[in-house]
């Protein structure tokens, strides 16, 4: 990258910072059309020869990336991939500085450089992959800046904050084709999905007509609540809060907010957003639905009322290819729905590595029951991070892409406006419309 292409690049991500910030809190309104918008030519990306390590930054070192970083460096250690996290960016001093030292624990001194700055990062012509872990409302903006930075891309679910922001990331990643741009939500791993979908295709439950999922959890203390606040941050010395705050436009100074951003409306979605994404996605993935068309949310707050997002969510979702999904999510109760896809001549269980089919009574002598065995490998979320360094190799399609991620945003989006304002809403793939039935 050229002294004028870092330049211009930086010009261009603080104009679009300006232009396309998100509002604070949800865009509500009865009719909301999202028109595509010009999107820049990004920069080449970085050589990689077939014996070189993928060179990644982490943006965002919080609990989830210094997760993310902990898994990374380990697999490399134990030779299941060749990489390096070379740099990591957070507006946290502290944090970044611990990130630092976890890696280079293990990768050795002076491998991983640190930045506050994450646009400082993406100027790096040596990284091939970033990894964004960064708050909600962040994930588009930083998605977009890496993308047109030459970057590939793992974001952290959910993939974006709202609609508007998914469009236009699918927009930009359609414009750079050779992005490899992944959605944290490793439940795409699992066998039993990747099984049902075959299976599916080839008829054996007839048509698939309605599903059902679940995430839900409980707790004593509230959910969220057992992040930490750390005494030592201080805004303006140690941490860059208005950085922090960035597209969701500038707040008061908050550590509860700070630590705790999945309660708050203005940063999260909360249940929908950080839960109920991981088993939606991988059942949107199974089946040939189409776009969802129409959202209807209930629920609200049932036992932990100082928490701004709903603990209580239950969603009915209906698509183009004429099927409804029934979600649940609540942090009130851990007893969930079983998932499961139900067609017209037979059924699937798919509530863990194991894909069970099992026969509608009036089909019992044309469907035979069966379990299709599915492959153990490991944990899923370590099986997505070590494919996406795969793909940034191999240049394969993402596990979990941005178009797939494009339509579970469109079921977040519709769903936290159906949960605040009441109603029903529906979206108009064609003309990019949402609109209150």
């Amino acid at each position: 990258m050229t002294d004028t292409s870092r330049r211009d690049f930086l010009q261009r991500t603080a104009a679009a910072t300006a232009a396309l910030g998100l509002a604070p809190g949800l865009a509500h309104g009865s009719e909301v059309s999202f028109d595509p918008e010009p999107v820049p030519e990004g920069l080449p990306r970085a050589p990689l020869g077939p014996d070189d390590p993928v060179r990644i930054g982490i943006i965002g070192t919080g609990g989830m990336g210094t997760g993310h970083l902990e898994a990374f460096v380990k697999a490399a250690q134990e030779g299941r991939t060749n990489m390096v996290v070379a740099a990591g960016a957070d507006v946290c001093d502290k944090r970044v500085a611990q990130a630092k030292e976890k890696a280079e624990a293990v990768q050795g001194p002076g491998t991983m450089d640190s930045y506050r700055d994450y646009r400082e990062l993406l100027k790096r012509p040596d990284l091939h992959g970033v990894l964004i872990a960064a708050p909600e409302h962040w994930h588009a903006k930083i998605a977009e800046d890496a993308i047109l930075a030459g970057k590939d891309v793992y974001v952290e679910k959910p993939m974006t904050y709202d609609l508007k922001a998914a469009l236009r990331l699918w927009d930009v990643q359609r414009k750079h084709p050779d992005r490899i741009v992944n959605v944290g939500t490793q439940y795409v791993m699992t066998p039993s999905y990747r099984n049902a979908r075959q299976w599916i295709a080839d008829g054996k439950i007839g048509k698939p007509v309605w599903s059902q999922t679940s995430y839900c959890r409980n707790s004593k203390e509230g959910e969220w609540l057992y992040y930490a606040i750390d005494p030592e941050w201080q805004p303006g010395v140690n941490l860059d809060w208005d950085a922090w705050c960035g597209p969701s436009g500038k707040a008061p100074w908050s550590p509860e907010v700070y630590a705790r951003w999945r309660r708050y409306k203005r940063y999260s979605t909360g249940i929908i957003g950080d839960l109920l994404v991981h088993r939606i996605t991988p059942l949107l993935a199974c089946m040939d639905l189409g776009w969802p068309i129409r959202v209807t949310g209930a629920g609200g707050h049932y036992i932990d009322k100082a928490m701004e997002n709903h603990d209580q969510v239950n969603l009915t979702i209906e698509f183009e290819n004429e099927h409804t999904m029934i979600v649940a999510g609540s942090t009130g109760n851990e007893v969930g729905l079983e998932t499961m896809i139900r067609g017209h001549k037979g059924n699937f269980y798919l509530g863990g590595r194991n894909a069970i089919l099992r026969p509608e009574r009036l089909f019992a002598e044309e469907v035979e029951e069966q379990t299709i065995v599915g492959e153990d490998h490991g944990d899923d979320q370590d099986a997505l991070r070590l494919r996406w360094l795969e793909c940034i190799r191999t240049r394969e399609p993402a596990p979990s892409p941005v178009e797939l991620g494009t339509k579970v945003m469109v079921i977040v989006d519709l769903a936290a406006r159906s949960m605040w304002e009441g109603g029903a809403f529906g979206y108009d793939p064609v003309k990019r419309k949402v609109k209150r039935l």
